[in-house]
């Protein structure tokens, strides 16, 4: 299993750590984010990744050089701007399509900067169980964007709290809504319906995508332990968790 790894942001709510270098190499419990994220994937048997970078990409080469990859084979797309997590992904497309042999095996799409203990291998294997396009580790919890599943854990919409303004894709009756983590299972054959160009969200392409009656899929995530670590409080109450070995 191959996996892409988001680390374009500028992290602007993470400033002033944000100002000199960037936020895939904020610390947390002594380490990087990057380490942490590449760690854990080592860990789940992933050692092929891909990595989007713009802020501070030479900083993030020189990272990786001194580790000396973590003993994993590393490639990099570098965004001139930023693409969004959908433009990102389209970039960087060819790293998924490269082996004919594996043209079929799904890979992970993973945020920087989330740490969590979700279990992909089990989010993997009900990926392929459903026959999923995309499968999207979701938890119930407080969120200003949710998204919307049927009873069938199917992706039918989204609701944008703030904005009161909710989107529906596919006819359901009583969606549930859940907060999305940032953690993706997706096939490849996902790449080859991406029209969009430029920069756009990742999101949309799935609405999109589900809306033309494709499996967009849900897996609860709710038992395991997730923190985004946008916000200089969260860094902070993550290097809390660290220390009472919440996460490895």
């Amino acid at each position: 299993m191959k996996a892409m790894v988001l680390a374009a942001g500028l992290g602007t709510r993470l400033r002033p750590l944000t100002d000199h270098f960037p936020k895939a190499l904020v610390e947390v419990g002594g380490r990087t984010l990057l380490e942490i994220t590449l760690t854990r994937l080592r860990t789940l048997g992933i050692r092929e990744v891909i990595i989007n970078l713009h802020h501070f990409a030479g900083t993030i080469l020189d990272f990786l050089k001194t580790n000396n990859n973590f003993g994993m084979r590393i490639e990099v797309s570098v965004e001139e701007g930023l693409l969004d997590t959908g433009g990102g992904l389209k970039k960087a497309a060819w790293f998924f399509l490269e082996d004919v042999d594996r043209k079929d095996e799904p890979f992970l799409l993973h945020n920087v900067d989330v740490i969590s203990t979700i279990d992909v291998v089990c989010m993997t294997k009900k990926h392929k169980e459903n026959h999923a396009l995309a499968t999207l580790a979701v938890q119930e919890r407080e969120t200003s964007r949710c998204l919307l599943f049927n009873e069938e854990a199917q992706l039918c919409g989204r609701r944008i709290v703030r904005e009161q303004r909710e989107e529906i894709v596919c006819k359901v009756e009583k969606p549930e809504a859940l907060a999305f983590t940032g953690i993706h299972v997706i096939s490849p054959r996902l790449l080859r319906m991406m029209e969009e160009d430029g920069a756009f969200s990742i999101i949309n392409l799935y609405l999109r995508l589900a809306g033309q009656g494709e499996n967009i899929q849900s897996f609860r995530a709710d038992n395991y332990y997730w923190r985004d670590l946008g916000k200089l409080d969260q860094v902070q109450q993550a290097d809390e968790d660290y220390a009472k070995k919440l996460f490895p």
